[in-house]
């Protein structure tokens, strides 16, 4: 069985986690995991150009490289609404609590009538709902503040080389 070491915290704390192969469990995030493939690829003696990050960041950035500056401008706008935008997710998270206070006396003689327990039900999945939600909005943020960052270093990079261009 494999042992995947877990740290986490300021203190460092290691957790041996029984995993399988190829499987990494970390509570610092996506970035840490990637380095942490980084890591055991570099080790194994493989090509980082293997690395299914790696195939999917060139992939996203060979597409972008092959528009003109004035589209991917325009596309670098539309990301910035996504990452700006407070979106529906977080609207629907605030707004639930709110309906079900207007309907609180109701709700409650629903779910608590005759010792049930459809109030455990009830709340467990509007839990799951309210943290999957949250989940999924972070990451689409995160992917959009990705494009962008990709976008921007290649327009970045043309405005370096027209201005290079103008001035030899």
């Amino acid at each position: 069985m494999d042992m995947t070491i877990l740290s986490y915290g300021r203190m460092n704390n290691i957790i041996p986690i029984p995993m399988g192969e190829n499987k990494m469990f970390s509570l610092r995030g996506d970035a840490h995991k990637v380095f942490l493939r980084l890591k055991k690829t570099i080790d194994e003696g493989r090509s980082i150009h293997q690395m299914q990050e790696y195939i999917e960041i060139e992939a996203i950035q060979n597409l972008y490289q092959s528009l003109d500056s004035n589209t991917l401008q325009l596309i670098y706008f539309r990301m910035i609404k996504e990452n700006k935008g407070t979106g529906m997710i977080p609207i629907l998270v605030s707004s639930a609590p709110w309906l079900l206070l207007l309907f609180s006396k109701q709700l409650s003689q629903f779910l608590f009538h005759d010792g049930s327990l459809l109030w455990a039900v009830f709340s467990i999945v509007y839990l799951a709902v309210v943290f999957i939600s949250i989940i999924i909005h972070f990451r689409e943020k995160a992917w959009a503040a990705f494009h962008m960052e990709i976008i921007q270093t290649i327009l970045t990079e043309r405005k370096r080389e027209t201005t290079s261009d103008s001035t030899v």
